[in-house]
């Protein structure tokens, strides 16, 4: 009885555990991610590396800088336009492909709101008012969203614990005109929310701050994706 009664608690702690994690999904391209859950949202614990919509057409995959500036549609390129980085960074995508109705993210999954950014901000730690503010914000919730150690983040990683599981990584941008910067250093991702004509918010990482920015930027810019089961 006594061993059946410890082996009872055994599950019950194990199911405690892995209550959180351990989910896998995949996209249209068959590649899968490990997702995890924080507070009510299940979200990816990897970034987006798909290459199709979700009906089966192509993305657009545009390398040369002018042409990345230029057309209003959705497109995506590999950091560098280099497909070495993709294992753990994941792709880059313009505003344009986020918000494609033929749907970016897998089935079941969509890009995160602004709200829903918001929403896992708060569970982390962050008030309403610092939620809805823009620029730096909170104290520490970065940190509990960012992988540890320096193996891809530039040192110091401050703050680095992901006690969450988000695990995020500094995969960089590329921004309006073409340009590829900050891998090692920034991750910044999309929301499915546009804040002007031409502009759209997203969240920033950094590894010399544990907050969280809140900010808008081009459309054309090329960030990374999380997405958010629905």
């Amino acid at each position: 009885m006594k061993k059946y009664r410890f082996f009872l608690l055994l599950l019950f702690v194990f199911g405690l555990c892995c209550s959180n994690c351990g989910r896998e999904m995949k996209d249209i391209d068959g590649n899968r991610y490990r997702t995890v859950k924080i507070g009510e949202q299940w979200w990816m614990a990897e970034n987006l590396k798909v290459t199709h919509y979700r009906n089966g057409e192509a993305i657009a995959n545009i390398t040369e800088n002018d042409a990345w500036g230029n057309p209003e549609t959705g497109a995506y390129c590999s950091y560098d336009n280099n497909d070495g980085n993709v294992p753990t960074y994941g792709r880059l995508y313009n505003w344009y492909a986020v918000n494609d109705l033929r749907g970016l993210a897998p089935e079941g999954w969509h890009v995160p709101s602004d709200e829903e950014w918001k929403q896992l901000e708060m569970y982390l730690g962050m008030s309403q008012s610092e939620a809805d503010d823009i620029g730096w914000r909170g104290t520490n919730e970065g940190g509990k969203l960012k992988e540890t150690t320096t193996t891809h983040w530039q040192n110091p990683n401050t703050g680095a614990t992901n006690e969450s599981g988000f695990s995020a990584l500094p995969g960089g941008c590329r921004n309006d005109v073409g340009v590829f910067h900050n891998i090692g250093k920034y991750t910044l991702y999309w929301s499915s929310l546009e804040s002007h004509a031409n502009r759209a918010w997203h969240r920033d990482l950094g590894f010399s701050r544990s907050e969280v920015v809140r900010f808008y930027d081009h459309k054309l810019y090329g960030f990374s994706v999380r997405c958010v089961k629905d």
